[in-house]
Order: C-alpha cells, then sequence, then structure tokens
C-alpha cells in the first residue's frame, strides 16, 4: 500500500486529496497492468474509459497543476499505459486550452475530455529535437489558409490521434522567434503517418509526414511567430507532470521492494533483515520524497501563477532519475524475478527509461536550469558593477 502522507503536505488542499483518493480506487478497481498486443486498441480503449468516467475533465480547460500530476502519479502507480493516455490528452490540447480561440476551444475540448477525440503534441523533428531552432518543418501563407511541409518524428498518439497541434516555422523571426502553432485534423488532405515506430514500453508513437498540407489561418494558436512561447508554455504544465509519472513508477517499485524484502527467505532471515537491503531501501525512500518534494513545489508554484520554468526542469530531472535508481534497485532485490517478462517491475523498468528523455532529456533539463539560474544572477551582477 503506497504511503499516502505526502497529501498532507501544504501544497494541497482537501479537494486534491479526495481527488486522490477516489481516483485510487477507481484504478484499482477499472486498471489491469499488463494489455494484449494491441496497443493502439487499449490506448484508445484507455481513453474512452477514462473520459467517459469523467477524468480527462481535469486535463483540459482551466488547468489545475497539482491535480494533473496527483492524477498522473496515481495513474503511472497502477498502469503505465493508462497513464500514457491520459497525459497525452493532455499535452495533446494543452496549447488549445491555453491558447486557442473560443470557437477551438469549443470544437476540440470537449470531445477530448470525453475521450471522444484524440490529440497529439508534434513538436519534435528528425534533426530538431531539444534544438526547437533547428525546425525545418515550415508553414507557409497562402491567403487565408497555411501550407504546411516538413516531418516530425517521435510523436506520441502518432497515428492513432484525431488531431495534432503541430509547430512550423513561418519565419517572422530567425530561430525560435519565426515558428507558429497550429492545429492539424488527421483527416487533412496532405497529412500522413510516414513511420509507426516502436519502442520497449509500446505506446502509440510515429514519424509523420505533412506535404502541402492545408490549414485555415483559424488553426493557430496564438499570434503567428509565438509558437515557441506556446510549446514552452504547454511544456511547463506536463513537464512537471512528467516528473508526477515518475514518482508513481517510483513508488510502485518501492512498494514491490519492500513487500519482496519483508518475506523472501535468505540464510535463516528474510532479505529485509539484511542492513545492506534497509540501507538501500532508506536511499529509495528518501530519494522519492526528494523527488516529490521538488515535484509538487512546481506545480504549486504553477498553480499561484508563477513561472517555473527552473522549477519544472529541477522536478523532472530529479523525479526521473531518481525513479530510474529506485526501479533498478528493486529490480535487483528480485533476482532473477526481476527479469521476467511482464514481471511489476520489469514493467517499470521498461516504462520509466523513456521518461528520462521525452519532454526534454536530463542534459536539456540541465541546461534549462543553468541558464534560469545565470538569467535571476545577471541583475545583481549588473548591479554590482
Amino acid at each position: 500500500m503506497a504511503d499516502k502522507t505526502y497529501l498532507d503536505w501544504p501544497f494541497f488542499d482537501a479537494s486534491h486529496a479526495a481527488l486522490e483518493q477516489a481516483l485510487d480506487t477507481w484504478a484499482s478497481a477499472k486498471l489491469a497492468p499488463t494489455h494484449g498486443r494491441d496497443v493502439d486498441g487499449a490506448c484508445r480503449a484507455l481513453v474512452r474509459q477514462l473520459g467517459a468516467d469523467g477524468w480527462l475533465e481535469h486535463a483540459v480547460g482551466a488547468i489545475d497543476t497539482r491535480a494533473i500530476c496527483l492524477i498522473r502519479e496515481t495513474l503511472a502507480r497502477h498502469d503505465g499505459l493508462a497513464d500514457f493516455a491520459f497525459a497525452m490528452q493532455g499535452l495533446g490540447s494543452g496549447a488549445i486550452s491555453l491558447f486557442g480561440s473560443a470557437a477551438n476551444k469549443e470544437r476540440y475540448l470537449a470531445r477530448v475530455a470525453r475521450g471522444e477525440a484524440i490529440a497529439a503534441f508534434a513538436l519534435s523533428e528528425p534533426e530538431a529535437g531539444s534544438d526547437v531552432a533547428a525546425m525545418q518543418c515550415a508553414a507557409v501563407r497562402d491567403g487565408d489558409d497555411y501550407v504546411i511541409d516538413g516531418e516530425k518524428t517521435w510523436i506520441s498518439n502518432g497515428g492513432i490521434a484525431d488531431f495534432y497541434v503541430v509547430f512550423a516555422r513561418t519565419g517572422e523571426a530567425p530561430g525560435a522567434r519565426g515558428i507558429s502553432a497550429f492545429i492539424v485534423d488527421a483527416d487533412t488532405s496532405g497529412f500522413s503517418v510516414a513511420e509507426r515506430i516502436e519502442v520497449i514500453a509500446p505506446h502509440p508513437l510515429a514519424r509523420l509526414r505533412f506535404d502541402g498540407c492545408r490549414v485555415p489561418s483559424s488553426q493557430r494558436l496564438g499570434e503567428a511567430g509565438q509558437g515557441f512561447k506556446v510549446a514552452m508554455a504547454t511544456l511547463d504544465v506536463f513537464r512537471t507532470s512528467v516528473a508526477a509519472a515518475a514518482l508513481g513508477f517510483a513508488r510502485r517499485a518501492f512498494d514491490e521492494a519492500i513487500a519482496h524484502a519483508s518475506t523472501r527467505k535468505m540464510f535463516g532471515q528474510t532479505l529485509a533483515d539484511f542492513q545492506l537491503t534497509q540501507a538501500k531501501l532508506a536511499e529509495m525512500a528518501t530519494g522519492i520524497d526528494a523527488a516529490a518534494l521538488l515535484t509538487y513545489r512546481a506545480a504549486w508554484q504553477r498553480d499561484q501563477g508563477r513561472k517555473v520554468t527552473k522549477e519544472a526542469a529541477m522536478a523532472k530531472m530529479t523525479a526521473t532519475e531518481t525513479a530510474q535508481k529506485v526501479i533498478d534497485a528493486a529490480l535487483q532485490m528480485f533476482g532473477g524475478m526481476g527479469v521476467v517478462s511482464e514481471h511489476p517491475v520489469e514493467r517499470l523498468y521498461r516504462e520509466i527509461r523513456a521518461l528520462r528523455i521525452y519532454e526534454g532529456a536530463t542534459e536539456v533539463q540541465q541546461l534549462i536550469i543553468a541558464r534560469e539560474l545565470l538569467r535571476e544572477a545577471a541583475p545583481a551582477a549588473d548591479g554590482k558593477a
């Protein structure tokens, strides 16, 4: 049973604790930790289920970052694909929630919340992942439309999404300042799924192609040339939630490790009786709490309307790296059982690895943190001069 004392922290109010309890009860009854070979079908079914039972309402519209984080942590503890399904509905529609026109919000958000439309966020390219300024996908204005040409890759929900929030170079200024964001429906002429990509923790992933893909200017999100701002504002919300998902994986691994160590007989005692095991459990628990404090500080701070670029990066980096260590330590305690396919810690071992890469790899988070620290220090340095 997961430790819930963190819900008493001052970051949360009574509604957050009630939300977590209700979702935990629902997930225990409704979710299975394993899925068949039809990952696309399983993901579609989870989106419908999450929407029908009201959980996706928390992913759209007026965003409560702490609620999103608690939902992701709870779902991840039960079922990695359910966490993915929820997260991508939020990330894929987040730019519409934050920057969409009234018409676009009305057209898309209610369907996303009901689980009737699957969303996707298309930022990365073959030569422009973390370096957004290197983006090559272009959108050229043609009357009341934009014509998009280029490719996107590593796109979650690629191949099953009903619409994509696509970032393309529109040329108002060099680098990241000349990018705009667009909603592209999956049935738009000129759009195609070029390749499906299989990864170690299966979920829908694809490379997308745009070949003369025409979208109305009314499908643009925000002002022309402000796509980088749109992307970063969206990621500031959901980067923190990646940390929360990592926490969910880590807490599940820790619970599995505690239960196993307490019952595994070795040399006339249990595995938990060995001081080496106790030291490892202490490290795991401390790392989880440290990551949780950073994660929910960032979520709370954003909900107060404050900038969280640095804090979200700290949370994402710390939680994902810590979860990798916790899960690896849990697997080690299980010995050979830990690498048996579909064992809980084996699944977690595959689930966690991608979180250290997507929505900004650990090394990118380090650069973001350092950049923000130097920016904060610059006025003080100028004053001294």
